[in-house]
Parts: structure tokens; C-alpha cells; sequence
């Protein structure tokens, strides 16, 4: 509209002007009117639901963005903006969508819980997080669980269809931008007034319009037509396109435009897939072509429909397959997928039981490339699809096992598919290691206390078989070392398991094979054919443990003794320390069952003194403080710890390792109480002795250690009930006394040594209080017998820890001589250590003291020592000036003594 005129339009000026010149009437004074330019643009209107849902798009398409950059605090407030948005348009989705949910709301939640999740999930980057991204990952992922829980079955139903549904975010867009195209359509009618101001009063409008390329608001995109004909209306068409073409670089046809302009077209329609697209268009001109995404490649084109498909077809489709196996932009979940249709089209054709097992290692191999990181577990989905392929592998090659040879010796050039024996690359142990290994990193990913794990657990009854069925094919093809190393895999899965029919053997009840005799036939194997140290080392520490589980004492220790392991093992590999570390721990819990208390302290006193049991066993990381370990290092360990239910109880064995030092350390202690050079038989013990008795208020005892000190303090009286009831406590330890086989005995067991040593560290404290004591009294104050009392006063008189006698017609114990009182033994402890002092000040005194006799010393070693032999030289010359200056000062006193004699003696003369 032009800005001089107050009424009409620009075609009323241009009819006008072109008839004749209107005659200018005075008019009245107005006032002036401004029209801006913004009066040309076209106004928009919109129905609330686009005004709505175009917010929605907005706000989705920035969270979008913020998560490419990782902007966690960003993506909070524009969930925040989203869920308000939301609401706010929740009373248009009622009206006018029926409550349905729309469904790109329903994909920007999806996509938005999948990244929260695997954000959450990664712990190593969100430690590497801004204290601002962590604290708003924490905040976001609260409000979204809270937010959608209104959306669970919407979501799941997307993801189950996320091709099925209402309109998607590009349908949004595109419909915000539809009123702009109906403006200019609406706009066309006008043309029926404009010519009106014509002299001809018949204008017919266009019946095709130009093609809408670049600018679709502009007025070319009108046809003004002023001919009557049909005809003429084409030409003008065909002269609009002749002046586009004109100022083209490249003249095209006609043709071309119009191709480009149903392209056009397209992309205003609403995003097909590429399927639907072919389907639509014959030609499949105009298509959109779908461009994978980095790191994907396209798949493989399977065979055609008219190919004769026979063993080379499939062998190279193979190797072209296997060919982009660690490339960058290989689909690895594509080229599972690739396999098992090759699988299923070699057995279709019955192309014999090489290629077949040749297809399914690969297919095993390309699972476990699937996951990029060795350090975190595949997904369960390509776990059970591991444990099916590999169980079918091993039937197929254990039905041809006389036929199909699959090792790692044969090369690609002599491998053999057509003629008997069939030969292929590859190697099932391998296969089978890997496996077990990823099912121990499944074990460790899981929570132990959960069912997840129990579950995860059960998978082991496969992979054992798995193991087994590797074993028949390696004993029939393979060689000495690979049955060995499968054996140590066997062996590794049963180990640390308890055979009750052990001990039922034992007694007579059992008479067939137990696990004991399987662990002796795999060792021994082992033993006799192994080359390599790890193996035989490994092995000798699992058949230790599993003795020592099932209470063959004397078989262990000799293993033990023998095998001198305890020397080397500083330098073997992580692993194996660790196993070592588990085997004594159990070595140990088995001598305290037999009653060996010496052995089973030495046993346990090297892993129990470095406070840190958890981390020597590998059953956890103690926090350090910082610095101390870094995330390499901390990555490392977690790497070895072991299954939670291969774990030995840390409460168990401290326990076990602290009443074997209290029963070792107490009587000690009371026989050597005022002797200045005690040594401590275990550090650990004594210590928490010292605390308590440190501690001003001693309560009744709460934790493991607070009773056995407090067992402790009543052993050293020689209260044995208080004693016994401490450490077998019906409240607080019968937990873990629970944990041993045949519980009752040990408590037995244990009962019968706090008699015994109690009686010792009463005759130890009280000696010198007696000049005889009764056997009967002792044997009824401490409960009995009368030849055990017998026995063991006879082995402290025969070992010279007490001076005494048994007087057997009055069967009593006569004490020789009595012991020092406690001030005459303190003052002797008092004299002992002045005169170590002593000693060790002369000591002192000596070594900074010159000396003399060095001197043909550091002459002999003058080329080796030339530096110390300098300062041997400097020391005697400062001392031979200073004996000289001593000289001198002596000659001066005498001289000095001679004139002051003379001058007396003149004295007296007068």
C-alpha cells in the first residue's frame, strides 16, 4: 500500500494512471499520517495449538543443542521451561487432540531419560564434572523420575513403535509455516477487485502458478493475467520461466525446473524413511537419500534373487563380511546381524559343517567386539546370545569331532571346507577364556545383594558345561598345554566350592567320587605336563585352598611345605598373590578348626598385621586419602577384585586371628611380666590391649574386638567362665561361629583351650602367692581332668616355665622358690634398663670419639675411596695440630712451673 494515498491500493493508482489524469479537488487540512515500512509485511495468524506446540519445538530443539555441549545446568532449565510449557498446553491437547500426548514431547522425553541415564551411569565423567553440572545432574535427574511418571506408558509404547503415533516435530514445524502459504493463497482473490478499475471488465486469473523457490511472500509469486485465451496465459507461464532461466549460470529445460520444483514439494511434506519413500515413487525421483551416521556403514547386500549360492559365494560374503571387522565406521551390531543371516542361508543350503562352525566363531567374535571398552561387561542381550552361539558351536564341532579340525596352527591358505578332514583358523580356548572372563565382569558389575546377581549366577552352570565340552574337543585335538590351561579353567570354577561329601567320606557314608579326587586328577595333570610356572603355581594354590576347605590339615601344610612358594611369590603377577593371600587366609581358618592354634596365627599374622585384609584379598578398596591412589591405579584394582561369592568372611578371620593371639599372647604375658626384654607375639593383639586399658570408662563390650579384649582381661585372672562366655556369646558372636562346618565342635574346641591356657596364666600369676597347691583343687576349679591338669603342669615344669614339683602320694604341686614381689621386680626392670642406657650412651660416646687404627685402611682402599680417605688425612692433621698445640701448652706451664720453684727457693735463701 503506498504511504501517500490514505485509501486505495497500488493497483488502483497503476489502472488509473493508465486512463487518464484525475482532476485534484481542494480537500480538507488532515492530519499527517506515517506508515512504516512494517506495513507491507504480512500478518500471521494462529490458532493456539501451533502458537503452543511451536513453543514446545523451540524449547525441545534447545535441549537438544545443550546436550551436544554437555551443558547439564542448561538442560535443567529448559526442562523446567518444557514442563511449564507443558502445562500450559495441556488444556489445547485435551480439546483438540483428545488428551492424546503429542508424540514429539514423547520422543524429547525418551531421548532425554536415555541421556540422563548413561550420564548418570558413566561414573568416571561425572567425577571429571564442574561442581555446577554434577549438582544439576543430581537435580535433573530427581524432577524428571518425578515428572514422568505420568508418562511411563506413553513412553514405553513409543518405544516399542517409534514410527506410530501423533504428529512428530518436523509435521510441527511445518504446520506453523502452513498459514504463510495460505495468506498468499487467500491472497490471489483480491485480483478479482483490482480489476475492476480496468476498462476490461472480464480478467481471468492464471491457472498455474510459478514455482515457489526461493521467495514465497514476494508478489511475483501472483499472476496478473489480462488476455482472455488460455493460450496467452501459457505463454506468459512459459516466458516467467524463460526470464528465471535467463539469469541462471547453467540454462536448463523446462523439464528439469519442473523436477525441482516437486523437490520442492517434498520437503515441505511430512519426513518418510527411505522405504516408504521408494514405495511412494516409482521413478524414485525426488526422494530423500538417508545418510548414515558416522561410525555406521551401510549394510551389506545379501545375494541376489536369481545367484546360485554355493560354498565359495558364501566363503567370500563371509570374508567381506569379516573384512570391516575394527574398522572405524563398521556397524558392529549390523555385522551380527549380517552373520546370522548367512548362518541361516548356509543351512538352507546344506553347505556342510565346516563352513557352518566357521560362520558361528565368527559370530562369537563379533560379539565380542560389540563392546569397545575391555574394562566394562557387554550388555545381557549379547551375553545370552553368547552363551546360544557358543553352546551351538561346541555341539556342531563335538558331532564332527573326527571331521572338523578348528585351530590355531592351521593358516587362512590351508584351511580345507570341501574334502574330509576339514581344517579351520581358530581357537575355541580362546573363545572359552574370553567368555569366562566377561562372565566374571558381569558378576562384578552387579549389585551382590540383589537378585540381579543371583541371576547373573545361574549363567555359570553354562559356562562350566561350556567348559567341559571344550575339554572333550581339546582332549581329542588339542595338545598337553592347552588341556592343561583348560584344566586350571575347570579348576577355577571349584576351587573355592564345599563338598559335604567330603567329610562324609570321611566317616564312611560316601562312597563315590567327591571333589577332592577331581582336584587331584586335574593338579597332578597339571603337575606333570605344564611348562610354564603361572599354571603349576596356580594350581598347587588352588589345591592347598581346597584341601584346607575341607579340613585335610596335614595335606595343605605338607603342599605348603614342599612346594616353598611362600619364597617366590613376591614375583609372580597380581592374580596369583591374591590367591595366595586367599589360600593362607583359608590355610589358617583350617588350623584353628583342628586346634592348631600356633599355625593358624603364623598363617594369618602376615595378612592381618598390614590392617588392610580387604584389599590383600581383593574383596574391595579401602578409601585412601587423596593423592594416594589415582584413578589409573584405582580402575586397576577394581579390575582384580574377585566375585562376591567367592569372598572369605574379613569378621570370621579377624576373629580366628585375634583369640589365636589372645590364647598364645596372655599366658605368655603373665610368665614374663617383669622381664624388660618381652618380645609381643602379635603387634596387632597387643595394641588393642594397650587402648583399652588406656581408656579412663570401660563399658560392657559391644563389637567382635571389645569382647575379646574383655576375654582377655578375665583370662588374665583366670576366670575362665567370664572368659568362654565372651568369646562364645550367645548375643554377639554365634553369628560367626555359624559360619564354620560343624559349629558346635569348634565351640567345644574353643572352650576346651581357654580352660587350658586360663590354667596356665593362673599358675604363671600366682605362683609366688603358693608353696603348694592341690592337682584336685585346680582340675575342679578350672573343670578337668585330673590327667590333663597332670599333663600340663608337667610339660611348664619340663620346659622350665615353672619352678615346681608334683609330689604324686599328696598330689600336689610344690613351688621351689618364691617369686620377687612387685616392688622388688619393678626395681630390677628399672636397673636393667639404666644399665641399657648406659650401655648405649658409651656406645655413642665411643663412635664420635677420633680414631686412630683407620689409617692403613683407607690407604688400602685410596683409588676406591679417595674421598674419605681426604677426610681421614684433614681428621689426623686437626689432630696432630692439636696434639701439638697441647705439647706447647704443656712446655709453657712447665717452664712457667720451673721459674715460679726457683723464685721460691731464692725466697727461702734470703
Amino acid at each position: 500500500m503506498s504511504r501517500f494515498f490514505a485509501g486505495g491500493s497500488d493497483s488502483e493508482s497503476e489502472s488509473s494512471s493508465g486512463d487518464e489524469l484525475p482532476i485534484k479537488a481542494p480537500q480538507p487540512i488532515q492530519p499527517q499520517i506515517v506508515y512504516s515500512d512494517e506495513e507491507d509485511v504480512k500478518r500471521v495468524v494462529r490458532s493456539a495449538k501451533e502458537k503452543r506446540f511451536e513453543e514446545l519445538s523451540n524449547i525441545i530443539k534447545n535441549i537438544r543443542n545443550f546436550k551436544k555441549i554437555k551443558d547439564i545446568g542448561s538442560i535443567l532449565t529448559s526442562f523446567e521451561e518444557l514442563t511449564k510449557a507443558y502445562s500450559k498446553a495441556q488444556p489445547v491437547i485435551q480439546k483438540e487432540e483428545n488428551g492424546v500426548i503429542p508424540k514429539f514431547v514423547i520422543r524429547s522425553l525418551s531421548e532425554l531419560e536415555e541421556f540422563i541415564n548413561v550420564t548418570w551411569e558413566d561414573k568416571d565423567g561425572r567425577k571429571n564434572m564442574s561442581k555446577n553440572n554434577g549438582k544439576s545432574l543430581s537435580t535433573l535427574r530427581q524432577k524428571f523420575r518425578k515428572y514422568v511418571k505420568d508418562f511411563d506408558s506413553d513412553i514405553k509404547k513409543f518405544r516399542e513403535n517409534p514410527d506410530v503415533g501423533g504428529e512428530d516435530e518436523d509435521e510441527v514445524e511445518e504446520k506453523a509455516a502452513e498459514p504463510e502459504s495460505s495468506d498468499e493463497s487467500e491472497d490471489e482473490k483480491p485480483v478479482d477487485k483490482a480489476a475492476m478499475f480496468k476498462k476490461d471488465p472480464v480478467v481471468k486469473v492464471a491457472k498455474t502458478k510459478p514455482a515457489k523457490v526461493e521467495d514465497d511472500d514476494s508478489d511475483d509469486s501472483i499472476d496478473w493475467g489480462d488476455s482472455d485465451d488460455d493460450d496467452s496465459s501459457s505463454s506468459d507461464d512459459d516466458d516467467a520461466v524463460d526470464m528465471r532461466t535467463r539469469f541462471l549460470k547453467d540454462k536448463v529445460d523446462k523439464d528439469d525446473v519442473k523436477l525441482k520444483d516437486k523437490k520442492v514439494k517434498i520437503k515441505s511434506q511430512p519426513k518418510v524413511k527411505a522405504d516408504k519413500v521408494d514405495d511412494q515413487e516409482d521413478d524414485g525421483q525426488g526422494a530423500w537419500e538417508t545418510v548414515p551416521k558416522y561410525g555406521a556403514s551401510e549394510k551389506p547386500k545379501m545375494f541376489a534373487k536369481d545367484a546360485e549360492i554355493d560354498l565359495s559365494v558364501v566363503l567370500n560374503k563371509l570374508s567381506e563380511v569379516m573384512a570391516a571387522r575394527g574398522k572405524k565406521k563398521t556397524d558392529r551390531k549390523m555385522q551380527i546381524e549380517f552373520l546370522q543371516e548367512l548362518k541361516a542361508v548356509a543351512e538352507q543350503h546344506n553347505l556342510g559343517p565346516a563352513i557352518a562352525a566357521k560362520i558361528r566363531f565368527s559370530m562369537v567374535s563379533a560379539i565380542f567386539d560389540y563392546n569397545l571398552k575391555i574394562s566394562e561387561p557387554m550388555k545381557l542381550e549379547y551375553w545370552t546370545k553368547l552363551l546360544e552361539v557358543m553352546t551351538d558351536m561346541m555341539k556342531m564341532l563335538l558331532g564332527n569331532a573326527s571331521d572338523v579340525c578348528l585351530s590355531e596352527n592351521v593358516t587362512e591358505e590351508t584351511e580345507e571346507y570341501e574334502t574330509k578332514p576339514y581344517r579351520l583358523r581358530g581357537c575355541v580356548l580362546t573363545a572359552v577364556e574370553r567368555l569366562d572372563d566377561e562372565f566374571i565382569k558381569l558378576l562384578k558389575e552387579c549389585d551382590p545383594h540383589s537378585n540381579e546377581y543371583v541371576e547373573r549366577l545361574k549363567d555359570e552352570v553354562t559356562v562350566t558345561k561350556l567348559i567341559d565340552q571344550v575339554l572333550k574337543y581339546v582332549e581329542i585335538q588339542g595338545s598337553p598345554i592347552e588341556i592343561c590351561r583348560v584344566y586350571l579353567r575347570k579348576i577355577d570354577h571349584l576351587y573355592y566350592k564345599f563338598d559335604p561329601n567330603v567329610l562324609r567320606k570321611k566317616k564312611g557314608q560316601f562312597d563315590s567320587k567327591t571333589s577332592v579326587d577331581e582336584m587331584e586328577k586335574l593338579c597332578h595333570f597339571i603337575y606333570s605336563n605344564d611348562n610354564t610356572d603361572r599354571l603349576r603355581t596356580r594350581a598347587i594354590l588352588s589345591h592347598i585352598f581346597h584341601h584346607a576347605l575341607h579340613d585335610n590339615w596335614f595335606q595343605a601344610r605338607d603342599l605348603v611345605l614342599m612346594s616353598h612358594l611362600q619364597e617366590s611369590i613376591q614375583h609372580s603377577d597380581p592374580s596369583t598373590q591374591i590367591l595366595f593371600n586367599r589360600t593362607m587366609a583359608n590355610l589358617g581358618l583350617c588350623a584353628f578348626r583342628q586346634g592348631n592354634i600356633k599355625d593358624a596365627h603364623q598363617c594369618l599374622i602376615e595378612l592381618m598385621m598390614t590392617a588392610k585384609p580387604k584389599e590383600l584379598l581383593a574383596q574391595g578398596l579401602i578409601p585412601q586419602r587423596q593423592h594416594e591412589r589415582s584413578l589409573e591405579q584405582e580402575k586397576i584394582e577394581k579390575q582384580r577384585q574377585i566375585p562376591f561369592h567367592m569372598h572369605i568372611n574379613l569378621e570370621l578371620l579377624e576373629c580366628v586371628y585375634l583369640v589365636s593371639a589372645m590364647l598364645l599372647e596372655i599366658p605368655y604375658m603373665a610368665a614374663h611380666e617383669f622381664d624388660a626384654r618381652r618380645r609381643m607375639i602379635s603387634k596387632t593383639f597387643y595394641q588393642q590391649l594397650r587402648s583399652s586399658e588406656r581408656q579412663s570408662l570401660v563399658g560392657p563390650p559391644e563389637s567382635m574386638r571389645e569382647h575379646v579384649v574383655a576375654a582377655s582381661k578375665a583370662m588374665r585372672h583366670g576366670d575362665w567362665k567370664a572368659c568362654a562366655d565372651f568369646i562364645v556369646n550367645k548375643k554377639m558372636n554365634t553369628k560367626v561361629w555359624d559360619l564354620f562346618y560343624e559349629s558346635d565342635r569348634v565351640r567345644d574346641m574353643l572352650v576346651k583351650f581357654i580352660k587350658e591356657e586360663s590354667l596356665r596364666t593362673y599358675l604363671f600369676t600366682y605362683s609366688n602367692v603358693y608353696g603348694a597347691i592341690s592337682v584336685a583343687y585346680l582340675a575342679e576349679m578350672f573343670e578337668l581332668p585330673k590327667l590333663k591338669v597332670y599333663s600340663i603342669i608337667s610339660k611348664m615344669i619340663i620346659n622350665e616355665e615353672l619352678m615346681a614339683s608334683l609330689d604324686d602320694p599328696t598330689e600336689t604341686v610344690v613351688m621351689h622358690r618364691s617369686e620377687p614381689s612387685r616392688l622388688q621386680a619393678l626395681s630390677m626392670q628399672l636397673a636393667d634398663k639404666i644399665t641399657n642406657l648406659v650401655d648405649a650412651n658409651e656406645r655413642i660416646f665411643e663412635a664420635k670419639q677420633p680414631n686412630f687404627f683407620q689409617r692403613n685402611q683407607y690407604n688400602r682402599n685410596q683409588t676406591n675411596q679417595q674421598g674419605g680417605y681426604n677426610r681421614q688425612q684433614n681428621q689426623q692433621n686437626w689432630n696432630s695440630n692439636k696434639r701439638q698445640g697441647n705439647r706447647n701448652r704443656k712446655n709453657v706451664s712447665f717452664q712457667q712451673q720451673q721459674q715460679q720453684q726457683q723464685q721460691q727457693n731464692e725466697d727461702k735463701l734470703e
